[in-house]
């Protein structure tokens, strides 16, 4: 696991830099505290910074081919490179070292740009083609890890985080109003953007290649959604053969490895498969607080029982608000995710013990594990019963009047978050569940200047796009497919990637292994989620496996009881960070709306926990990165 960086200079004559490349690289260390590396030659820099996972000694980067006319920077592992290099090996290439690295440069001398998709793994690498005098960037088919760019008529800049780019001056500091609108109602901000103009993120599955001044980006992935008719029984022994292997190959590394655990049955399913091809006990990291309706420990007790796994866990206290700052500034776009501070201290504990951790993360997104799926069955039976009128001004108003409560989740703040989103368009489908800020409230929130940026667009436009390229018919796998290329690249996956990353520890996911999500394609909705039955195919395919009180409880979500501290703890540094002459200064919200929401959320009339903490995420991000 490394972090990238580097630049290629388009004006004639003009020399590459080797102390712009160092700054771009040493903002990253946290992604490489190893080693670094460095290759600069005429207008081109490519650099580095390495968390030694395989082949310790000899895997140092920029690695090149053999006579040194290509060069790459790689972030990432690759799980099939043993198969990859007996391959190439067998058509005459000849290796230097024992890395995936190496693998991957002799695969593009083999397939060119075709190389992608004969990989399996997470990545993000550059390469640059002396030859061909062209620089080629890729990254991986679901987006597990990260890779932004940004070219002008001087430069092409690219880098694992957005931190390395804004260590040259020509990279613009300008908010993009459309990402910062798309932030407010997601809370994350989507591929292809980024919070700042002119600096985009590269889409999963996308490559580019850069030459002669162009630029040309071009999808080499995309998951097909075309159910079979397999029976259950069937599809769950190829569900099972195929985690198995996603996980068994996740467990190469010459470093010590464990697993996070959560006790959802996602992260039960790793440390139960974990436990089969392990040739040690399993170490697993959890996290729990005091209050009772946020914490899961006693499931994750349970699994790790189950499973005699070498067991740690962490109880979250309050006070880890004063990381606030430190988590935005790695984050380096604004992302609203409660849970990165969970992520973080799991991480941070689980780092004192290994440097790989398997995580379940993205199961939810491929087998129908949300809340959300089950809310948008149930919009359909309550538009369909009840009229409109009643909806509007009778369930909705005496929903309204009743208080949140503190509890995480609860049949109150359930049905007040229901009725909030059915308000919304219903071809928003599961989505609606999934937005923050609602159109007609921006009216009341955004500046005029802010409204007149984004020039009649709205959020929703963005999601029904990616509804429209939905190929399946299956009212699920169509939500199925959105969340795979929005909420789970551009939230959790980065929420885990930089939270990790912030402590030096490698995550691997292999729920996402690209043959999973291509078998979970095929998987009729109907398997996934009926009568208000989540992710059925796993729970059953795991029956024999995991303990019955893993697999028969409900989601509940990795997050943590942001709503009761920002009646606490986290008060002051709200009413500090939302100050109204802060928020006029700026020029993007109305002070007066804020104001609104701090009093009825103080107040405990509303819930607003969301709105809010985007807003503090934002102003703290814009003052870290851009300060006045």
């Amino acid at each position: 696991m490394c972090g990238i960086a580097g630049f290629i200079n388009s004006e004639h004559g003009k020399q590459a830099n080797e102390r712009d490349l160092r700054r771009m690289c040493d903002v990253i260390t946290h992604r490489g505290p190893d080693e670094d590396g460095y290759f600069v030659f005429d207008n081109v820099a490519l650099g580095m910074r390495r968390l030694s996972i395989i082949d310790l000694s000899t895997g140092r980067q920029p690695i090149t081919n053999e006579d040194k006319s290509i060069w790459i920077v790689f972030n990432g592992e690759i799980y099939n490179f043993p198969e990859l290099r007996a391959e190439l090996e067998a058509k005459g290439h000849q290796f230097r070292t024992k890395t995936d690295t190496e693998t991957i440069v002799h695969a593009y001398e083999e397939w060119g740009t075709l190389c992608a998709s004969k990989l399996n793994g997470m990545f993000a690498f550059a390469i640059w083609d002396n030859r061909r005098k062209q620089l080629f960037l890729a990254r991986d088919r679901i987006g597990i890890k990260p890779l932004y760019y940004y070219a002008d008529d001087k430069r092409i800049v690219f880098g694992s985080e957005l931190k390395s780019l804004l260590q040259l001056p020509e990279v613009p500091r300008e908010v993009d109003e459309k990402a910062l609108d798309l932030f407010l109602t997601y809370e994350y901000v989507p591929a292809p953007y980024s919070i700042l103009k002119g600096v985009k993120k590269l889409p999963q599955g996308h490559i580019l290649v850069a030459k002669d001044g162009k630029i040309e980006t071009q999808q080499y992935w995309e998951v097909k959604y075309q159910e079979c008719d397999k029976s259950q029984h069937e599809l769950e022994e190829e569900f099972i053969e195929l985690m198995r292997d996603a996980v068994k190959i996740r467990m190469i590394a010459d470093v010590p490895l464990g697993a996070f655990l959560s006790g959802g049955i996602d992260s039960s399913t790793i440390v139960a498969l974990m436990s089969q091809v392990a040739s040690r006990k399993v170490k697993t990291f959890s996290i729990g607080f005091e209050n009772q309706s946020y914490n899961e420990l006693e499931y994750a007790r349970e699994i790790a029982t189950h499973f005699g796994t070498e067991h740690q866990e962490f109880i979250i206290q309050p006070d880890i608000l004063d990381l606030t700052d430190k988590l935005i500034h790695h984050l380096d776009e604004p992302l609203g995710d409660f849970s990165i501070f969970p992520t973080y201290l799991v991480s941070k504990m689980a780092r004192r013990h290994v440097t790989v951790a398997l995580s379940g993360d993205g199961g939810d997104e491929l087998f129908g594990g949300y809340d959300t799926y089950v809310a948008n069955q149930l919009d359909v039976k309550y538009r369909r019963k009840i009229p409109q009128f009643v909806r509007e001004k009778m369930v909705a108003p005496m929903v309204g009047l009743l208080p949140p409560t503190g509890k995480k989740k609860g049949l109150v703040n359930k049905s007040k978050r229901f009725v909030e989103g059915s308000n919304l368009p219903p071809d928003l489908q599961h989505t609606r569940w999934m937005t923050f800020v609602a159109e007609h409230e921006k009216q009341a929130l955004y500046s005029p200047e802010m409204l007149q940026a984004r020039n009649g667009c709205t959020a929703f436009d963005f999601m029904r796009g990616y509804f429209q390229k939905a190929t399946s018919k299956d009212p699920l796998n169509r939500q199925l497919y959105v969340d795979t290329k929005t909420y789970l690249c551009d939230n959790i996956l980065v929420k885990v990637d930089r939270m990790s990353m912030a402590t030096s520890l490698e995550a691997r996911v292999p729920f996402l292994d690209h043959r999973v999500v291509e078998f979970a394609a095929r998987v009729p909705g109907s398997m996934k989620m009926a009568n208000g039955r989540t992710k059925i195919l796993v729970k059953d395919a795991l029956a024999k496996l995991l303990p019955q009180m893993i697999t028969k409880r409900g989601k509940e979500g990795f997050s943590i009881p942001i709503k009761n501290w920002l009646k606490s703890e986290l008060k002051p540094l709200m009413m500090e960070t939302l100050a109204p002459e802060k928020i006029r200064a700026d020029g993007f919200f109305q002070a007066d709306m804020i104001e609104r929401l701090i009093k009825e959320h103080l107040q405990n009339k509303e819930n607003h926990s969301h709105r809010l903490w985007a807003l503090m995420v934002f102003q703290i991000w814009k003052q870290t990165y851009l300060g006045k």
